[in-house]
């Protein structure tokens, strides 16, 4: 990598962990995944969230590693209604298959080697008896036994280990008010943990990294009702991938409880973890309550971000200069678009009410999102404001972007057709071209 590319990257994930600090995210590792040969590297990137001051709750399954070892021990695995059937015999095996795992991936969590991503880090990774289970039971005459459901989650337990900085750690295997054990779905204690804690994400990972779209392409993002639907269509082939599956399922149910959002990622790209959360457009699917951009009015706390957004295009002549007093004084004017935190793009309504008209101006894309027709959007919202407000006409100066203007339906017009006030500030040496669009 360049270095221009390293400090390019570097600056621009520096929004993401400022937002991401202090946050809760619940990260599932199915069996799938901890059976790849990068399973090191996605465990390094997991402690390397914890040391960025993200709490991390960490839930592993075991699904395959599970079903390998019942056929290895000439036991078939038995499923009614997609949920483990978890007999005697079989329960035996789960346990050591499950406290296994938990010691491997406790080890891996505790490495730091020199030349290795956590090299000095000092990480506690707890595990405990965070999640009380309760059995399933028998359905349809089906005996589940040692299969079994989330009845209680000690959030204040787990609150107390991630406000100490610790990685709490937990596995397909809970503890019941009796005394018994029982095997649930990594999936339902992710879902259950992440909505009890008020999770800010949850994240899981799959080989394709995300939803495939019907162009091949992968699904950067969908609402729960899309999912579902997703879901429902996946389910009905033979050939489905189960995990992503249980992942989605999980999602949906995490989304509509109030998990704002889940993120589906590779297992097989190295990297892929970081790349969802620390890049503008992330890499793989989020499931999510709203949209990632939101198109709203602009706050005192935005001015940091537009200034960001436009200091460029003041530099390069193309916006007339504003100083940070004045876009306070002006913040109510604005209109932006906010994408996961971050101002992508912005435009003002400046009112000249004594003669009935406004002025579109100060709009601002930035580079990365300006394939989207997000400048006809920002249009679309002060037009709608200006009508609000019976003004008879819009108009706009601008020195590179005529045939924009043009194309919206702005007519060129003469300095003789603005506003008095504006007439008097009108620049002759900047000699903009000036637009009018009858309302």
């Amino acid at each position: 990598m360049r270095t221009t590319e390293l400090v390019s990257g570097f600056r621009q994930s520096a929004p993401y962990v400022n937002a991401h600090r202090g946050k809760t995210f619940v990260v599932m590792l199915g069996g799938e995944a901890i059976m790849q040969p990068g399973i090191r590297s996605i465990i390094n990137d997991v402690a390397l969230l914890n040391s960025l001051g993200i709490k991390v709750v960490l839930v592993y399954g075991a699904r395959p590693q599970i079903n390998q070892a019942l056929l290895n021990a000439g036991l078939e695995p038995q499923y009614h209604n997609r949920i483990r059937v978890t007999d005697d015999d079989s329960f035996r095996l789960i346990k050591q298959v499950a406290g296994a795992l938990q010691l491997d991936i406790t080890a891996r969590l505790s490495m730091s080697l020199s030349n290795t991503p956590m090299q000095g880090a000092q990480i506690n990774v707890v595990s405990g008896n965070f999640v009380i289970a309760q059995p399933l039971g028998v359905d349809e005459g089906i005996d589940y036994y040692h299969s079994g459901k989330v009845r209680r989650i000690d959030t204040a337990g787990i609150r107390r280990q991630l406000d100490n900085n610790g990685i709490v750690l937990m596995g397909p295997i809970a503890a019941s008010v009796t005394g018994e054990s029982f095997n649930l779905t990594a999936e339902e204690i992710a879902t259950q943990v992440a909505i009890r804690l008020k999770a800010d994400k949850m994240i899981g990972f799959n080989e394709v990294g995300g939803i495939v779209g019907e162009n091949g392409d992968i699904t950067a993002e969908l609402m729960p009702n899309m999912a579902e639907t997703i879901l429902y269509e996946m389910e009905q082939q033979d050939d489905h991938c189960i995990g992503t599956a249980a992942f989605l399922r999980a999602a949906v149910t995490a989304c509509r409880s109030g998990v704002p959002r889940c993120h589906l990622v590779s297992y097989s790209e190295d990297g892929s973890l970081l790349q969802e959360l620390f890049s503008r457009d992330g890499i793989g699917t989020q499931i999510v309550t709203e949209a990632a951009e939101k198109l709203r009015r602009a706050v005192i706390s935005d001015i940091g971000g537009i200034l960001d957004l436009i200091r460029p295009l003041e530099q390069q002549g193309l916006l007339v200069r504003r100083s940070r007093e004045q876009l306070e004084m002006e913040i109510d004017y604005f209109t932006l678009i906010e994408r996961d935190g971050l101002v992508i793009g912005c435009a003002a309504l400046y009112p000249f009410p004594e003669e009935n008209v406004g002025e579109f101006a100060c709009l601002a894309v930035h580079p990365d999102y300006r394939d989207a027709d997000r400048g006809t959007t920002l249009l679309k919202s002060v037009i709608q404001q200006a009508r609000q407000r019976k003004y008879s006409r819009l108009f706009a100066l601008t020195t590179r972007s005529i045939h924009w203007f043009l194309e919206q339906g702005f007519e060129l017009v003469t300095v003789d057709d603005l506003p008095a006030q504006k007439k008097q500030l009108y620049n002759y040496q900047r000699r903009s071209k000036i637009l009018a669009l009858e309302l």
